[in-house]
Order: C-alpha cells, then structure tokens, then sequence
C-alpha cells in the first residue's frame, strides 16, 4: 500500500549538513567509511554512540561506529535512534507519527509496531514537532542506509528526561541481535581546544566506565540518552569501548573554538568474557575478604585504580562456598550494584560470615573450603501464565531461575539443577524457598531466567 506524502518525514538538513545529492552523500559516507579498518569477525554491537554534526565535521568519528555494523549487514532488522532535541524544549521523549523517514539515499520505513510499545513507557509521547528541523537523528540516517541491508526505524528526540525512562525505553526495546541502539550526541561545546581535550576525555572515561553521574550538563549535548544508555549498560553488565575521540579542531581545522565527538561500542555480556588473570584476581579477592572477616570482622578493601576493566565494570555475582560437598554458605545479589571486584569482596564475606542458614565461619573451616564465583547475565523475563508453560520453557542444567510472587521471591542458580536435575522438583523447591504455595500457581507470579560464568577456587588450589 502506498503511504502517503504527509506521513513521509522530508529531509531538513540535507544540503546543509551532509550533501543534498544521492551521489554526492553516498560517495562521501563511503569514503569515510573505506578509511577505517574492516570488522573483524562476525560479532557487532549492540549499541553505539556517534556525533551529529555536520558530516565534515564529525563524518570521520561517525563512521568509526557505523564501520563496526558491517558484519551484521544482513541481520540487522531495526534500528532504535535517540538523540537529544536542539530546536523544541520539552519534557520527555518524543516519538514521531510519520511512517517513514527519507534522505537522499531513500526512505526508511519506520516500526510502529515499536513505537506503541515505546508509547506505554512512562515519558514516551507522540510529539511530531519535535522532529521538525531537528538535525540530530536525521544525520545518522545516510550513514546506516550505507552500512545496512533492509532496516526499520524507531526513532526518539529526548528531552529533558530521567535516567531510568532512557533506559526503560531502551530495555522495552531491546529486542535481540536484529536491533541496535544509536545514541546521537556530541561532546563540549565552543572551548579552545585544549579545555576542550581534557574535558571530552573525562567524559570519554565516564562513558567506558559506565557511570552516568559523571556526566554533567556542558559535556555532552545528547546527555540525557547518553546517560540513560549508560544507566541500561551498567544493569546489563556491558563493555564500552571508545573507537574514536577528536574534535572539529581535528577535522576541520580552526583550534581556537572546537565541538567535541565522540563514538563508542557497546558490547552485551556474552561477548565480556573474564580471563584467565581476571578469574584468579577476583578468586584472590574473595580468599583475602574470608581471611579479613575472620581478623577484622568486614570485607577486603578493593584498589579499583589496580583493577582490570572486567574487575571494574558492575556485574550481579553470587558466592557460594562448600565443604566436605556441603553448602557451607550462599550469597549475592541479583543486581549488577557494585564493581565486580568489590561485589565478589562483599558476596565472600557475606556468605562466610552473614548466611543465615549457618554459624559464622571458623578459621579451622578456612583450608577445608571451596569456593565458587558465579557471576550472572541480566534476568530475561518469561512469560508463563501456569507451572506447565514455565517448564516448557526453562532449559535444566543451564538457566537460573527467578521467582517472586508478591513479597516472596528467591533465585536458585544454574547449579541447583546438579542436586535437583528434575525440572518439577527444583521448581517445587525453588517456590520453597521463597514461601510460596507449593500447589496452586499464583495470579502474579513472575519469572526470569538468567545464565552464569562460574568457577571455582578449590581447596587445593591456593
């Protein structure tokens, strides 16, 4: 079916920030783009940040990003696009009524069916005046018709917004490898270009570090998504990766009053793998927090100045330690609220010292134990309206389950299944734990399954 003319979003900035003509824009993108070095392998992000200037500007740091697609060319099935608003103030997030966008390169269709999941997150509305003139999604757009097959668009200008309705949006998005996320931002504004330096630099590690209190108002101007994307990765235990950070003293010349850009990659947690380093720091780490709560009575201190990306970066983990073969004590969190080393300082001394199931850990116990780190993927809800459609869902012997019901609510990790191998008898005793009726399936029960990379410190290891 035809669509009509009013729901086609014109271009506004063609001609002024990217050039006007199809041939022209598609020679420059691909030039931008034949400057940076091939993807590797068959993996690509799962969210970016990228400038909006004007592509002479900005073009080289844009395409830094864009290049990192290519592998997932044909895979590649929607695109979520956020940037911040320039030309309307408001609150919230807009999204538009349109039904497709057009640049030179062509028209991209957008995904409804998106939009009105995106219309029932708190802040989202239809808002299509805030599209008008704005520059800071529409030059994106060139840059994935060039790097992508056949895409759907479901793009958003961010007003003033919270945190954590950036990020609810974002994760009502998500969606799996056929979506990626582009937030559009640039960095300072009009300094010398030194200031300039430093200040994105900061802003850079605040980004790597995924900390979005570090940001503040003049260092990004698409701060209010960068943020929320920030908030979204820190829970989802993702890596960012800076690919590119210049400015237009850089790119285009003049030094004396420069915009910063930016681009990075964000990488879901099945691609940040711990090392082998990175497991026998943090194995240390949970042996030194035991000895300190048996001398001093609290967790080991953790340098995070010392500490490896992976050690850093705010991961859910759980530790649980076994003597003899038996649970000698369990504890963690299901919430990536804390660095990973400190979260595995803190989950060591807690189940030595703080499971309620046990007496306090002896230091006779100590040389007799081991130790298990488990840290856990972000919980996938699962929609299962009876105890027969959860079973026919959860895979034994891989998944941690959650369960809660009202105020009772409790997990039991991929391990479980070694003791309780029958699907009905760990879910039996999984609604046990939390104080659930064993029989009759609750009307709000919930449930979300999650995987762990785990290893183990054995007694004889040390």
């Amino acid at each position: 079916m035809a669509v009509s003319a009013a729901a086609i979003r014109k271009p506004a900035v063609a001609g002024m920030f990217y050039p006007g003509s199809k041939r022209a824009l598609a020679e420059e993108i691909a030039a931008y783009l034949a400057k940076i070095p091939k993807a590797e392998g068959e993996a690509w992000p799962k969210a970016l940040i990228a400038p909006h200037a004007g592509t002479i500007y900005s073009g080289p740091i844009a395409a830094s990003a864009y290049a990192r697609l290519a592998p997932g060319r044909d895979a590649i099935r929607r695109v979520v696009l956020l940037g911040p608003a320039h030309r309307l103030p408001f609150r919230g997030i807009a999204a538009p009524e349109a039904a497709e966008f057009e640049t030179p390169l062509g028209r991209i269709p957008i995904d409804r069916a998106a939009i009105e999941t995106a219309l029932a997150v708190k802040g989202v509305g239809l808002l299509d005046a805030a599209f008008d003139g704005e520059h800071s999604l529409e030059v994106h757009l060139p840059f994935l018709q060039t790097v992508l097959g056949d895409f759907s668009l479901a793009p958003f200008v961010v007003g003033r917004s919270e945190d954590e309705d950036v990020a609810a949006l974002l994760e009502a998005l998500w969606g799996g490898r056929e979506t990626v996320i582009v937030v559009s931002s640039d960095l300072t504004h009009y300094l010398d270009y030194a200031t300039a330096h430093r200040i994105d630099r900061t802003t850079a590690r605040a980004i790597e570090r995924l900390e979005p209190e570090a940001i503040g108002d003049d260092q990004a101007c698409g701060r209010y998504p960068v943020k929320g994307l920030l908030a979204l990765a820190r829970r989802r235990g993702m890596r960012a990766t800076t690919l590119d950070l210049r400015n237009s003293g850089d790119t285009a010349g003049d030094k004396s009053r420069v915009v910063g850009y930016g681009a990075w990659a964000f990488e879901e947690e099945a691609a940040v793998r711990l090392g082998d380093g990175d497991r026998q720091a943090l194995a240390h780490v949970a042996l030194e927090s035991l000895k300190s709560g048996l001398a001093q009575g609290r967790p080991a201190g953790i340098d995070l100045a010392r500490a490896s990306w992976p050690l850093r970066n705010h991961r859910a983990v759980f530790v649980t330690l076994t003597k003899d073969g038996s649970l000698r004590g369990c504890i963690g969190s299901l919430t990536p609220e804390k660095p990973l080393a400190e979260a595995v300082a803190e989950a060591a001394f807690n189940a030595g010292f703080r499971d309620p199931r046990f007496q306090p850990l002896a230091a006779s116990e100590l040389d007799d134990l081991d130790i298990e780190i488990s840290i856990l993927s972000a919980p996938s809800p699962i929609a299962a309206g009876s105890q027969a459609e959860l079973l026919g869902t959860i895979e034994p012997g891989r998944d941690g389950l959650i369960l809660q019901s009202g105020r009772h609510r409790a997990t039991f990790l991929p391990d479980v299944w070694k003791s309780l191998a029958e699907p009905r008898a760990f879910l039996a005793a999984l609604r046990a734990k939390a104080g659930m009726s064993t029989t009759a399936w609750p009307a709000d029960m919930r449930a979300w399954r999650y995987r762990t990379e785990a290893f183990v410190l054995p007694k004889g290891g040390r």
